[in-house]
């Protein structure tokens, strides 16, 4: 456990851990999660495209857009919270002491948000708060619903974006339960060495195994539709070698030498953050966005350079930007799941600043994911009548 005196310390020098300890921290990304997927259906909305569809996704009752019912599910959650941390604020007055005293305000607030998700009354649209609750059951122990795949999938690769988020909630959890304040400056060795990077790693052993289910499920299909299972199931597992050398090197005293000391621990865990990155990065635009950037048609002149002829967003330069912004943040969330770099006390403002990119990245990814999935379907469903909704691309020349 790290010294109390030198928690105080730390706790005094950060304004970030006085104003916003690590349980509203927590819990905001979580909400922020919640709009970003109320404007990703709105959005898609706009464009026509039935989520609901996709998802499986039975409604009750009037016909009311999917977003209206997630936006007022975020509008309470965020007033609870703003209200918490209001009170949190009054009674604290940004003393050290205090804001250790009064961590049962995040605590209340966790569970009246769990209480808002759990109601059994027909009111704030019980259908979809029992629907996410029964799919996140299922994907919390790797399996994938066959009726349901897209929507598990989809609920599943959220959930590695929240891999931190996580491991932070451990943080808070282990910090209460062994007698310190979860509002204190976070010990991150809590509950050992190896405990919040095994927190980290599950999500991706998660989607690792639901890769290996449907590499299952698709045995006698051809090789095509088969491997890449198995080349998802590697992307996945290439997060373990970020997470495990990372640990390492909290347990690897200073200026050690050998394959297991300092310099060879570092070059490992860099090596691992690059194939980690640009495997995802790749698997991103080729797999999940159906782009041709990486592929031998990228310039043919039936669409634009390296995307696809068939896309429903409408300027091409929406993709490009896409392409570029999850290039960059893919390479700033592997640095993220390092547990080594949480041990240096002022990169907390920076930590959560990277959570909340890595969000902002998975909204940008769901948006095309999504829209992929339905150009997909449509050209499953359609053949060449469906595929004629789709606006033919034109380059300036034409």
């Amino acid at each position: 456990m790290a010294d109390e005196g030198f928690a105080d310390i730390e706790l005094q020098d950060s304004k970030l851990l006085l104003w916003f300890p690590l349980p509203y921290r927590v819990l905001f990304l979580v909400i922020a999660g919640v709009w970003a997927w109320g404007l990703n259906l709105q959005y898609l909305y706009s464009l026509r495209i039935d989520v609901a569809a996709l998802i499986k996704y039975s409604r009750h009752g009037p016909e009311v857009p999917m977003h209206t019912s997630v936006y007022k599910v975020a509008s309470i959650l965020s007033i609870i919270l703003f209200a918490n941390l209001v009170i949190f604020w009054q009674c604290t007055g940004m003393d050290v002491d205090s804001v250790k005293r009064w961590q049962m305000l995040p605590g209340l607030l966790l569970v009246i948000m769990i209480v808002v998700l759990v109601l059994p009354f027909n009111i704030l649209h019980k259908n979809g708060r029992y629907r996410f609750l029964k799919n996140f059951r299922r994907i919390a122990f790797g399996y994938i619903d066959r009726e349901q795949r897209f929507s598990d999938l989809l609920l599943a690769d959220v959930l590695t974006s929240y891999a931190k988020v996580l491991g932070d909630i451990w943080i808070c959890s282990c910090m209460f339960i062994t007698g310190m304040s979860s509002t204190s400056a976070p010990e991150r060795q809590c509950g050992g060495t190896f405990m919040l990077p095994i927190i980290i790693a599950l999500p991706y052993a998660i989607r690792l195994r639901q890769c290996l289910i449907e590499y299952s499920r698709a045995s006698g299909k051809p090789d095509s539709e088969r491997k890449p299972h198995l080349y998802n199931a590697l992307k996945y597992s290439s997060a373990f070698p970020v997470i495990l050398f990372s640990a390492l090197q909290n347990t690897t005293e200073v200026g050690s030498t050998g394959i297991t000391g300092e310099a060879a621990l570092y070059r490992f865990w860099l090596l691992a953050v690059l194939v980690n990155s640009f495997f995802s990065f790749y698997w991103d635009v080729a797999r999940d966005w159906d782009l041709s950037f990486f592929s031998s048609t990228r310039s043919n002149p039936e669409h634009p350079y390296g995307l696809r002829q068939n896309m429903i967003f409408p300027v091409p330069s929406v993709y490009y930007s896409a392409i570029f912004l999850d290039c960059l943040l893919r390479l700033t969330w592997s640095l993220k799941l390092s547990p080594h770099l949480d041990r240096y006390g002022d990169l907390e403002g920076g930590i959560f600043i990277l959570q909340f990119l890595e969000i902002f990245r998975r909204w940008v990814w769901i948006f095309f994911r999504v829209e992929t999935e339905w150009t997909r379907t449509e050209t499953r469903i359609g053949g060449e009548i469906m595929l004629a909704e789709f606006p033919p691309y034109k380059s300036d020349s034409d």
